[in-house]
C-alpha cells in the first residue's frame, strides 16, 4: 500500500493504466469533479488501485474525472445511479444534507485547538469521519434518504486571506470585500467588519484581477490550483482559519452497496481511508508549499495581528451556538446542541491522534484502525 500511495503523491497518475474489467471481477465507477491530474484526480486513481489490490482483483474501480458528474451534478446523479460512488461536498446541497452540514460549518473550531497549521485538516477528517459512522444516525439516514451510504471524509488545508492589499489588522480589514466559502466565514467577515461576497473560487481571479474582491479566503493551495498568485500579492495565515470539511470523499448510491458483499464493502471502505487521507494529506502538504514558495514569486505572507486574531477566536466561541441555533431553527435539527458537543469533543481526540503523524500511509492506516475498520458492514448503510 505505501508503494500504491507514494506512487500518487504530486504526480500525474495515469487514469488510463487502471486494470479494469478482468474476468470475474466486479467494476463500481467512481465519478469525481476534479479534473484530470489535480490533487483530487490523482487520489481517485490511488483509491482504485488500493481496491483493486485489497479484494485481490475481486472489486476494481473506474475514476470518471470531471466528465461523468459534476461537483453540481455528483449527490443526485449517485442517487439516481448515473454513478456508483463520487465525490459529494455537501454544501452544495443544504437542504438534503443538514445534519451533517451542521457539522461541516464547525471547522473554525480548530483554531481553538493546539494543532499545527499542517494537521488541522488531518484531524477534521478523521473527527468527520467517526462522527458520521459511529455518532450520528441522523446522518446516515439522511444519505439514506438521498440512496447514498457515507464511505468517508476528507479536508482541505486552513483558510487564510489571499489579498491584493496587506489585510492583517482589524483596522486593515474593515470595508474589505471577502469571498467568503461558506455561511461561518460570512458570519466572521461580518464581525470583523467586513463585507463578505459569495462568489466561486473559480471566479475568484478575475473578481480580485477587477478589485471587485479584496480578498479571497481560501487555502493558499487556491495560489497554485486557480492561478491566483498571478493577482494575489499579500496573505495573512492564521485568520479566519478551519478547513473546508464538507466532503463525502466517496459516497456510494445505497444500492450498488446493498449489492456488494460483505467483504467488498469491507474492501470500499478500506481504500476510501486510504483516498482520504492522500488527498488531504496532499491540500496540507501543497497548502504549505505554497505559502513556503509565496516571497520568491513577489507575495508578501503576513503575521496576523494580536487584535484582528482575538476578535476571530472571540468569534468561534459565540458562532457555535449560532450555529447550533441556525440548524435547529431553519432545519428542524432538534439535538443540534448535543451534536456541536459530541463533534467538538471528537475533534479533540482527532487532534492528538494526528500529531506528529508522518505521511499518508501513516495516516491512512491510523484512520482506517481509529475507525473505518469498526464499522459494522453487515448493517451499515442498508
Amino acid at each position: 500500500m505505501r508503494t500504491l500511495i507514494q506512487r500518487s503523491l504530486f504526480s500525474a497518475a495515469a487514469l488510463s493504466t487502471l486494470l479494469i474489467g478482468a474476468a470475474g471481477a466486479e467494476t463500481i465507477s467512481y465519478a469525481t469533479g476534479y479534473p484530470p491530474n489535480s490533487i483530487g484526480a490523482n487520489a481517485a486513481a490511488t483509491y482504485a488501485e488500493t481496491l483493486e489490490t485489497l479484494s485481490e482483483g475481486d472489486l476494481k474501480a473506474k475514476v470518471y474525472p470531471m466528465s461523468l458528474l459534476s461537483f453540481s451534478e455528483a449527490s443526485g446523479g449517485i442517487r439516481d445511479g448515473m454513478a456508483d460512488s463520487g465525490f459529494v461536498l455537501f454544501p452544495y446541497f443544504p437542504s438534503e444534507f443538514p445534519n451533517t452540514n451542521l457539522v461541516s460549518e464547525l471547522t473554525m473550531l480548530l483554531e481553538l485547538e493546539d494543532v499545527p497549521p499542517g494537521e488541522a485538516g488531518l484531524a477534521y477528517m478523521g473527527a468527520m469521519a467517526e462522527y458520521v459512522f459511529h455518532h450520528c444516525p441522523e446522518c446516515v439516514k439522511e444519505f439514506a434518504d438521498q440512496n447514498q451510504v457515507f464511505a468517508g471524509a476528507s479536508a482541505s488545508g486552513p483558510y487564510m486571506l489571499l489579498c491584493n492589499d496587506e489585510v492583517a489588522t482589524l483596522d486593515e480589514i474593515k470595508g474589505k470585500r471577502l469571498r467568503s466559502a461558506g455561511a461561518q466565514w460570512a458570519r466572521w467577515a461580518e464581525a470583523v467588519g467586513a463585507t463578505p461576497v459569495s462568489i466561486s473560487v473559480s471566479d475568484a481571479y478575475e473578481a480580485l484581477n477587477q478589485g471587485v474582491l479584496d480578498c479571497t479566503i481560501s487555502s493558499s493551495v487556491d495560489l497554485d490550483i486557480f492561478k491566483l498568485e498571478e493577482v494575489v500579492e499579500h496573505v495573512t495565515p492564521g485568520v479566519p482559519g478551519g478547513v473546508f470539511g464538507g466532503t463525502g470523499v466517496n459516497n456510494v448510491n445505497r444500492e450498488v452497496w446493498a449489492g456488494l458483499s460483505e467483504p467488498q464493502r469491507k474492501n470500499v471502505l478500506h481504500a476510501t481511508a486510504v483516498l482520504g487521507a492522500v488527498i488531504s494529506w496532499n491540500y496540507q502538504a501543497g497548502a504549505a508549499n505554497e505559502l513556503k514558495t509565496a516571497p520568491g514569486k513577489n507575495i508578501q505572507v503576513h503575521d496576523t495581528g494580536a487584535d484582528l486574531r482575538d476578535a476571530t477566536l472571540a468569534f468561534i466561541r459565540e458562532d457555535v451556538k449560532t450555529i447550533a441555533g441556525n440548524y435547529k431553527e431553519r432545519y428542524g435539527v432538534e439535538q443540534s446542541a448535543r451534536m456541536v458537543d459530541t463533534f467538538q469533543g471528537l475533534l479533540g481526540k482527532w487532534v492528538k491522534l494526528v500529531d506528529g503523524v508522518e505521511g499518508p500511509e501513516q495516516l491512512a492506516e491510523l484512520y482506517w484502525q481509529e475507525t473505518y475498520s469498526k464499522v459494522d458492514v453487515s448493517e451499515y448503510g442498508l
